[in-house]
């Protein structure tokens, strides 16, 4: 049998960070050690209360919850509860969780996880506040890292905040920054260039509702608001889910491909900020830093997905899912 792998999830939640947390606790491959919450998309305090409800809903509220950054390094906090409701899970009211376990101190948890384990890998799926802090800290421990997957930046995309930056990165870009200049694990970049690709449309939607009505009322509920928000900000029918392909990336690395890269952190002031800048053709000379991702398999995603939330069967999946996403010959 092989071993579980060791990880430490760092989010926002959030719409698409709830879908990813509901994977990963759904996923026997992964020991889920704690879950981190970053201020990004809710503020701390909401983002600790959603992660308690995904792990009630995975029967996992034996997983510690540890609240960390409430702002920013340097920049005013802005959320994204324009995107994803004020509650951050699409206005659906689910009840507090009041048996879970919460903690302070996010960044020293990190540390002592790497420090104590040499097989960690982090999630990093909100803005990398906590992150730099933790490095901040003792960047000793992050040489024991096994690895660091963020899901932030942009490639050749467009922004989903700006004309050029992700919301990730452009929330603060001086974590996004340190981090990048100065982590000692290579960064695997998830991007706006591959997460865009992965949309969950009315008829997946529908394919949930037909084989687990349980499962598709609780994704019914908080996506409504994010398919409202896409149809308004992009003219997309359904919801971009960013944060779940980080985890299916740890199960199944030949999801994404890419290329290795130094990248830069745009931390100036004005329409640039929070650019991630990638040096494709090596003008710098640098070493990379990075692991760029630029393609990906979305059906491959979407069966793995489909299977470990809802227990769709992979054989029914093989069969409908190009049709319904639209790539069958």
């Amino acid at each position: 049998m092989n071993k579980r792998k060791k990880v430490v999830i760092d989010c926002d939640p959030g719409i698409d960070d709830f879908l990813a947390l509901w994977l990963a606790l759904r996923s026997p491959e992964l020991d889920v050690m704690g879950i981190t919450i970053v201020a990004g998309n809710v503020p701390v305090e909401q983002g600790v209360k959603n992660a308690l409800k995904v792990l009630k809903i995975t029967n996992r509220l034996d997983i510690p919850v540890y609240a960390g950054a409430q702002k920013p390094l340097k920049k005013p906090y802005i959320s994204a509860q324009d995107t994803h409701g004020e509650d951050g899970l699409g206005e659906s009211d689910f009840e507090d969780v009041t048996n879970g376990i919460c903690r302070q101190n996010a960044s020293e948890f990190l540390n002592k996880t790497l420090m104590a384990n040499s097989d960690v890998t982090v999630i990093a799926i909100g803005p990398l506040t906590n992150i730099a802090i933790a490095m901040q800290k003792d960047i000793q421990a992050w040489k024991k890292c096994k690895a660091l997957i963020s899901m932030g930046g942009a490639f050749k995309s467009y922004g989903n905040c700006s004309p050029v930056a992700e919301y990730n990165y452009w929330c603060d870009p001086d974590a996004a920054s340190y981090v990048y200049k100065h982590s000692p694990v290579l960064i695997t970049m998830v991007g706006l260039d591959v997460t865009r690709k992965i949309v969950l449309t009315p008829n997946i939607l529908e394919l949930i509702q037909q084989e687990n009505s349980e499962v598709a009322s609780v994704i019914r509920k908080i996506t409504r608001f994010y398919f409202d928000f896409h149809w308004k900000q992009e003219k997309v029918i359904g919801c971009v889910i960013n944060d779940p392909l980080t985890v299916a990336l740890l199960l199944d690395p030949e999801i994404c491909s890419g290329f290795k890269s130094y990248v830069q952190i745009n931390t100036d002031s004005g329409i640039g900020n929070g650019q991630s800048i990638v040096d494709e053709k090596s003008f710098y000379h640098h070493d990379a830093n990075a692991k760029v991702l630029t393609q990906v398999d979305s059906i491959k995603f979407m069966k793995l997905f489909l299977n470990r939330i809802a227990e769709i069967d992979l054989g029914l999946l093989d069969q409908i899912l190009p049709a319904i996403m639209g790539e069958k010959d």
